[in-house]
């Protein structure tokens, strides 16, 4: 473990400020000069409700990589007690999702959910290439007399015409999965309200209902689509058929919360990022080849998901800080990923740099779904680019009011 330079002393109130102003709008439209001011002070210190928040890039990466800190399980969660964000039934709905195990039903789960590996990804990328020229024939319809909210036309979209097409669910459904997914990732969230977690508990009843209905059909009618290949894999793995069914329930509420969220934001933020350099434009056009540069550059820049938390297996001593068995420490990847100890002038937006980022995790939870979220950026950029004329800004977008997971709420775009 490297030795941390000299910082100053830092208590659990001297942070306290910094994380308020995440909280404001103007903290989610821009909350880098915040991560900067926190770093100052230390690539880990003291949160300001208890356990610890890293902002050093070495040590976040250290952590994601180390069997030996792990998720908030539901065992975790429920030794949290009554009456705590932890206790509500959306975060214990979530303490048995495949994010959220540890080592050894982590490794059964994932062995279980397969990957997305070529031939997988080939055949999603036949719905993603036509799915994404619809989208943009809408958006060159909407611009030729006006304007075009961008993120809601197509970043919005994109991911759940994928993955709905994949999973083989009906698209009458689309629309209201993707509403549910904006409210039940609150539970998700860094310091969620009460009122957001009460929105995030009424979403998460209604995907379980959803789904558990759609794995009772699939294993009346099983057809050729993932659900029913999980179905079959569960019945060789659980005799208890109730069990299984609900393994294939939790594995496809996993699914879609990931495939959504954050790869809507990944691609209204990549878009944004184009927009705001309009010299790129042509670039990428004239070069495809730099197009998966630049995606993992706004990937590094600006990331979907900013803070991940892990808790300590054991009593140890992270950054010449001490870090007890049971605590909780949250990485703020967005921090990360502008440390000047890690990256060269990391305010700097370039996408000819190969950077290094945490924007899928790490280690053993490194994003099962990460080829296919740069599948979707990389075909939308390139169709963009190549068949669009330059778009510009028709006015700043707004953020949702979350800290950890990012999300514009509108992309509006006019012809340049």
């Amino acid at each position: 473990m490297r030795v941390a330079p000299p910082f100053p002393t830092v208590d659990r109130r001297t942070a306290a400020p910094f994380f308020s102003k995440l909280r404001t709008a103007k903290g989610q439209s821009d909350p880098f000069p915040i991560y900067a001011d926190l770093r100052s002070m230390g690539p880990i210190l003291p949160a300001p409700w208890g356990g610890h928040v890293v902002t050093g890039y070495d040590l976040c990466d250290q952590i994601l990589r180390d069997r030996d800190w792990l998720e908030p399980d539901r065992k975790w969660r429920s030794r949290q007690g009554g009456g705590t964000r932890w206790d509500s039934p959306s975060s214990a709905e979530m303490g048995k999702t495949l994010p959220a195990l540890n080592p050894p039903d982590h490794t059964r789960v994932r062995r279980a959910a397969g990957t997305f590996d070529r031939g997988a990804i080939e055949r999603i990328g036949r719905t993603v290439a036509p799915a994404t020229d619809r989208l943009l024939d809408d958006v060159a319809e909407r611009v030729r007399h006006g304007e075009a909210d961008f993120a809601d036309l197509v970043c919005e979209q994109l991911p759940v015409v994928t993955i709905g097409s994949w999973l083989g669910l009906p698209p009458g459904d689309l629309p209201r999965l993707r509403e549910l997914t904006h409210d039940q990732v609150f539970t998700q969230e860094l310091l969620p309200s009460a009122s957001q977690l009460a929105r995030s508990d009424a979403a998460t009843a209604e995907l379980r209902a959803y789904f558990t209905e759609l794995v009772r059909e699939r294993r009346r009618s099983p057809g050729d689509d993932p659900v029913s290949g999980w179905i079959a894999t569960w019945d060789s793995l659980e005799p208890d058929r109730d069990k299984a069914d609900e393994a294939v329930y939790f594995l496809t509420l996993f699914v879609l919360l990931a495939a959504l969220e954050t790869t809507s934001t990944m691609l209204a933020t990549t878009v944004l990022l184009l927009l705001e350099r309009p010299e790129w434009w042509s670039r990428l056009a004239d070069r495809p080849d730099l197009v998966p540069g630049f995606v993992e550059e706004s990937l590094r820049y600006d990331p979907p998901t900013q803070v991940i938390s892990r808790i300590a297996a054991y009593d140890g001593v992270l950054g010449g800080v001490e870090v007890r068995e049971d605590e909780m420490v949250h990485l703020m990847v967005g921090a990360a990923h502008r440390d000047p100890a890690r990256h060269r002038d990391p305010e700097r937006f370039d996408p000819l740099r190969k950077p290094a980022h945490l924007a899928f995790s790490g280690g053993i939870h490194y994003c099962l779904g990460a080829p296919l979220a740069r599948l979707e950026a990389h075909t939308l950029l390139r169709q963009l680019t190549g068949r669009l004329p330059r778009l510009t800004l028709a006015r700043r977008p707004s953020w949702a009011p979350r800290v950890a997971f990012r999300r514009l709420l509108n992309l509006d775009v006019a012809l340049a």
